[in-house]
C-alpha cells in the first residue's frame, strides 16, 4: 500500500475490522501465545484507550479459530508445529463498553443482552437469574462443542467508574458482579481461558475476592509491553508517519522523533520496564502531523482533580519524586482510602518513574507532558477558580505578560488568582493553597517560558525566564514585601545574569495568611 493511503487504526477495537479493513497493526501476537498456551486465568489493568478492547477482540479471534485474521503474525509462527492450534471454542465476551450506567437496572441490561444473544446461539431457554443463565451456558456449551469455554471481559469497571460518586448504585452494581461473575470459580471445570480487562482494580470486589485463581499480570515486566506502542515497535511500524510528520513540522526525524517522546512516552508498567508510548495520542499525532493533547482530550478528569484537592495532596509533589506507594495499593483501590494514588496510576495520570528495591515501593510521577500540562491546568481551577481560559486572569495572560515585561499585570493576574480562592474552614490552610496555587501557576506557565521553581534555602522560590526578560521571585507569608526584596539582594541570586543582556526584574511577594490573598507585590530593577 503507498505510503499517502495507509491506515492508521485511531479509534479501531475490533482485529477483525483492523486486519480485513488494511489498517497498519503493531503485532502484539506473541503475548496471545504465551497466555493461552499458559491455560490460565488473568486480570490485565490499564488506563483508558490503551488499547484493551483490541487486545480482547485478539483473544477473542484466535480462540474462535479465525487463523486467516493472523497471517503473517508472530502468532502464525508460533503455532506451526501446534496440531492442536486453531481450533474453535465457545467464546463468551463481555464488551461494558459504551453504555451508560447511571440508571438502576443499567449493568442487568447489558448483561441479560449478551446472555440473550448467547441463548439463541446455544438454543437455551432465558429463564431464572443472570447468573443461573449463564451457568446453563457454560455447560451447554460446552457439551454441544466438546471443549470448555473462553470468557472475555472488557472493561469489568465501567459500571463502577460511572457511579462512583453515587454509593448507593454502587453497592448495587458491586452486588450483581458478585451474583454474575461468581459463576466462574464455581464452573471453573467448564473454563478452558478466562480473560478480564479494566482501568481500575476495586477492593471488596467480587470478581476479585471471588475469583482468587485470576492472576494480575497487571504489573509483571514480561506483560509491560502488552498494550501500548514500545520505541522499537513505533520505529518499525510507522517509519513513514514520522517521516511525514517530521517534514511537515521543519523538523529532522530524530527531533521529530524526541518530540513524540516528550509527549506521549514515558509510560512504564512494571519496575525498571520499557517505556510505552500512549497509542491513542501517538497515532493521533502521526495523523495530524502535529503534537496536541488527544488522550487527555477525550475526558476531563473531574472527579480525580476534586479528590486531590480534598485529600489535601500537596501539588508539587507530582513532580518532585516524592509520590510512593507499595504494590498491594498499586494494584488495589477503595473509594472511601484517602490515599489517591492508585486510582491516579492505574487511570494513567501517573505512572511507574523509579522503585525503591529496599523499601519495595514504587516512585510515581507523570509519565510525559500531554499528561504533566494537562492534569495540572484540570487541577488549578479547584485551587483558584479564576484561572480558567478567556478569564484574562490565566496561565495565557500571565504569560503574555511575561514576554512583554509587564510585571504590574503579572501582579494583577496572581492577585487575582489568590482573590478566588474559596474561603471554608473546611478547606486545607491558606498555606497549603499558597504553596500550591503558586506551584501550578509557575509550572503551567513553564509549558511556555522556561521557569524553575526552588525550595531549598539559598535559591529564588522562583525563577522565570523569557527571550527579552528575567524574573526573580521571593515569597513571603505575613511579612513585608522588602524582606523578599532583600533576600534576593543579599543571597545574590541576580548575580547569574549579571552579563546576561536581558532586563532582570526583582519581584518580592507578601502573601497575607488571614486575608487569603496576595497582600505586597514589590519590583526592582
Amino acid at each position: 500500500m503507498a505510503e499517502n493511503t495507509r491506515r492508521l487504526p485511531i479509534g479501531v477495537q475490533s482485529f477483525e475490522k483492523m486486519r480485513q479493513g488494511g489498517y497498519l497493526y503493531v503485532d502484539k501476537t506473541r503475548y496471545i501465545y504465551k497466555l493461552v498456551h499458559d491455560a490460565g486465568q488473568y486480570f490485565l489493568s490499564r488506563p483508558r484507550r490503551f488499547g484493551k478492547s483490541l487486545f480482547l477482540s485478539t483473544l477473542a479471534a484466535y480462540w474462535e479459530g479465525r487463523q486467516e485474521l493472523f497471517e503473517g503474525l508472530a502468532i502464525q509462527e508460533l503455532e506451526k508445529d501446534n496440531a492442536e492450534a486453531w481450533q474453535p471454542y465457545p467464546v463468551f465476551y463481555f464488551d461494558l463498553n459504551g453504555e451508560n450506567y447511571k440508571s438502576s437496572t443499567a449493568l442487568e441490561d447489558v448483561l441479560d443482552k449478551h446472555l440473550c444473544k448467547w441463548e439463541a446461539l446455544y438454543g437455551c431457554q432465558a429463564q431464572g437469574t443472570l447468573s443461573g443463565r449463564f451457568q446453563k451456558l457454560l455447560v451447554t456449551a460446552a457439551e454441544k462443542t466438546g471443549r470448555r469455554c473462553v470468557v472475555l471481559v472488557d472493561e469489568y469497571d465501567k459500571p463502577l467508574l460511572e457511579v462512583l460518586e453515587k454509593n448507593e448504585l454502587e453497592e448495587h452494581n458491586k452486588a450483581v458482579f458478585k451474583g454474575f461473575f461468581g459463576t466462574l470459580k464455581s464452573y471453573d471445570k467448564y473454563l478452558q481461558f478466562v480473560f478480564i480487562t479494566g482501568v481500575t482494580k476495586f477492593s471488596k470486589v467480587s470478581i476479585f475476592s471471588d475469583l482468587n485463581q485470576l492472576r494480575d499480570i497487571s504489573l509483571l515486566g514480561e506483560y509491560a509491553g502488552i498494550c501500548g506502542i514500545t520505541k522499537a515497535e513505533m520505529k518499525k511500524t510507522l517509519a513513514p508517519e514520522i517521516k511525514a510528520m517530521a517534514a511537515a513540522l521543519a523538523l529532522t526525524e530524530e527531533d521529530c522523533l524526541q518530540a513524540l517522546q516528550a509527549h506521549y512516552d514515558g509510560y512504564h508498567f512494571a519496575p525498571r520496564a520499557e517505556g510505552i508510548y500512549n497509542p491513542f495520542s501517538l497515532l493521533n499525532a502521526l495523523a495530524d502531523k502535529r503534537l496536541s493533547a488527544y488522550w487527555f482530550a477525550t475526558g476531563t478528569p473531574s472527579f480525580l482533580v476534586r479528590r486531590v484537592r480534598q485529600v489535601g495532596l500537596d501539588a508539587n509533589r507530582f513532580t518532585n519524586m516524592t509520590l510512593f506507594a507499595d504494590e498491594y495499593s498499586l494494584t488495589d483501590y477503595r473509594y472511601e482510602n484517602p490515599d489517591i494514588l492508585p486510582l491516579l496510576y492505574q487511570t494513567g495520570y501517573l505512572t511507574i518513574a523509579d522503585y525503591d528495591d529496599a523499601a519495595g515501593l514504587y516512585i510515581l510521577g507523570f509519565p510525559n507532558r500531554e499528561v504533566k500540562y494537562g492534569f495540572l491546568k484540570s487541577l488549578l481551577p479547584e485551587y483558584a477558580p479564576i484561572a480558567v481560559p478567556s478569564s484574562g486572569k490565566d496561565i495565557y495572560a500571565l504569560r503574555l505578560c511575561a514576554k512583554a515585561g509587564d510585571t504590574e499585570g503579572m501582579g494583577d493576574i496572581l492577585t487575582a488568582l489568590f482573590a478566588s480562592i474559596p474561603y471554608t474552614t473546611k478547606d486545607a490552610p491558606f498555606e497549603h493553597y499558597f504553596q500550591s496555587v503558586l506551584y501550578l501557576v509557575f509550572t503551567l506557565l513553564g509549558q511556555f517560558v522556561q521557569c524553575e521553581v526552588h525550595s531549598s534555602r539559598g535559591r529564588a522560590d522562583c525563577i522565570v525566564e523569557t527571550d527579552e526578560f528575567v524574573y526573580i521571585f521571593e515569597f513571603k507569608v505575613d511579612k513585608p514585601a522588602r524582606e523578599a526584596l532583600q533576600q534576593i539582594e543579599d543571597k545574590g541570586y541576580a548575580a547569574p545574569f549579571a552579563a546576561d543582556s536581558r532586563q532582570v526584574f526583582k519581584i518580592g511577594v507578601s502573601f497575607d495568611s488571614e486575608k487569603r490573598a496576595l497582600a505586597e507585590w514589590m519590583v526592582n530593577i
